[in-house]
């Protein structure tokens, strides 16, 4: 949320979902970030009639034919009976996958969907809304061990290309100038402020 008001300042209002009073573990059931992006969105835009978007993001690692991807927050539950967004447990579990491979490359991928209300149906039924994806990849490789304080989930682990610090060991405004999360945003500010 910070970081989205950062780029489209006070010429779009955000709300969050507790802004709005959504408390709801909105379900991600998608085999897909889009879908699941799409699915997050659709509820919030069915339930609450607001023009709204939503994100997936995933860690997709090449070795792996790209997983961890849509399961990245729970990896690790899914091999043992660890807590969800457990980020100890799901890099452990990455590492360990990783432990005798030589390609380490990976990439982060962001998708928003956005869905807004364009119309409503001429007998006034229904409104009618348009949806709209944007995307955001950085690649990089999976480092052989943690490195950094900073950020949140696989960051220790995951190393940009050009670069030679891992994402957690770099401010959140580096981070922030090159991530998938933030050129995704980016693709979104460009649209809602055209």
């Amino acid at each position: 949320m910070q970081e989205i008001r950062q780029i489209l300042g006070d010429r779009v209002e955000v709300l969050s979902l507790k802004d709005i009073g959504c408390d709801v573990d909105i379900p991600e059931t998608g085999k897909t970030l889009e879908k699941n992006a799409l699915q997050k969105a659709r509820y919030v835009y069915d339930h609450y009639h607001l023009d709204c978007f939503a994100d997936d993001t995933g860690l997709e690692v090449e070795a792996l034919n790209g997983a961890p991807g849509i399961y990245s927050a729970r990896y690790a539950s899914m091999e043992t009976n660890a807590a969800s967004h457990d980020s100890e447990a799901n890099m452990a579990r990455l590492l360990r996958e990783l432990n005798d491979k030589d390609n380490r490359k990976a990439r982060f991928r962001t998708v928003i969907a956005l869905i807004q209300k364009k119309d409503v149906c001429p007998c006034g039924c229904t409104s009618i809304k348009q949806e709209h994806l944007f995307e955001g990849i950085v690649t990089g490789e999976i480092t052989t061990e943690r490195s950094g304080a900073e950020g949140f989930g696989y960051d220790p682990i995951f190393r940009p290309d050009g670069f030679e610090h891992t994402f957690a060991e770099m401010t959140a405004e580096q981070k922030n100038g090159i991530s998938h999360r933030g050129r995704a945003t980016a693709k979104l500010a460009e649209y809602l402020l055209k």
